[in-house]
């Protein structure tokens, strides 16, 4: 794990306790802002480089691509942040975000192998994907920071469980479907840690490690 990465991580969740829950929140906010540095910085990647493959025989987060990458991360916090935390509407959804890029799925992409990862890469409008990405960043962040400290014990319930699949934005396939019962089985203060932080790191340095094999 990218050491500057890691250390601010390890910060912000030794700084999420009542004395210091403000700093901790501002750590998360900065370690936010500056992966969205790096993610921005791949801006000038072709659209070639956003769609390649080099590890696609691999086990692991780099065996898919970086456009993949970017949807996941962002499709998961959507769908955690909004759907099931705040039960309000998904920006995907508001903002008709899926077809305005060429998305062929609206769920995380859990259920994808393959050819079918490359497909789908291939027919993202990048420009708009970064159009979500930030809005969905802009809108977590929003609420971040009317948390308090009395928040992050809140649990959620059988009925959220149902809500979620009712949404459909999670796939039937045994690699995906477990999210929801993983989701689910976290406090507030859990999914801060996953997704909302550690779940980028995980797949941008996958995605750097992409990169690097294609520029090589």
């Amino acid at each position: 794990m990218n050491k500057e990465w890691a250390e601010k991580n390890k910060s912000m969740q030794s700084l999420l306790k009542k004395s210091t829950f403000a700093e901790g929140i501002n750590e998360l906010i900065n370690l936010r802002n500056m992966l969205m540095e790096e993610i921005l910085s791949w801006k000038t990647l072709s659209k070639e480089d956003f769609c390649a493959m080099p590890f696609k025989n691999s086990e692991g987060y780099h065996s898919k691509t970086v456009a993949y990458s970017l949807w996941h991360i962002f499709r998961i916090e959507d769908i955690v942040v909004n759907s099931l935390i705040k039960k309000e509407e998904q920006i995907l959804f508001v903002g008709s975000y899926a077809e305005k890029m060429n998305a062929s799925i609206f769920t995380t992409g859990n259920e994808l192998k393959g050819s079918e990862i490359a497909e789908f890469s291939q027919k993202l409008d990048i420009e708009i994907l970064y159009q979500y990405i930030m809005e969905v960043k802009a809108c977590t962040d929003a609420w971040l920071n009317t948390l308090d400290y009395s928040m992050l014990k809140v649990k959620f319930t059988e009925s959220d469980k149902q809500y979620l699949e009712s949404l459909g934005v999670v796939g039937n396939d045994k690699e995906a479907i477990w999210l929801i019962d993983y989701w689910c089985s976290k406090d507030i203060k859990g999914l801060i840690k996953m997704p909302l932080s550690r779940h980028w790191i995980m797949h941008m340095e996958a995605s750097l490690r992409i990169i690097k094999k294609i520029h090589k």
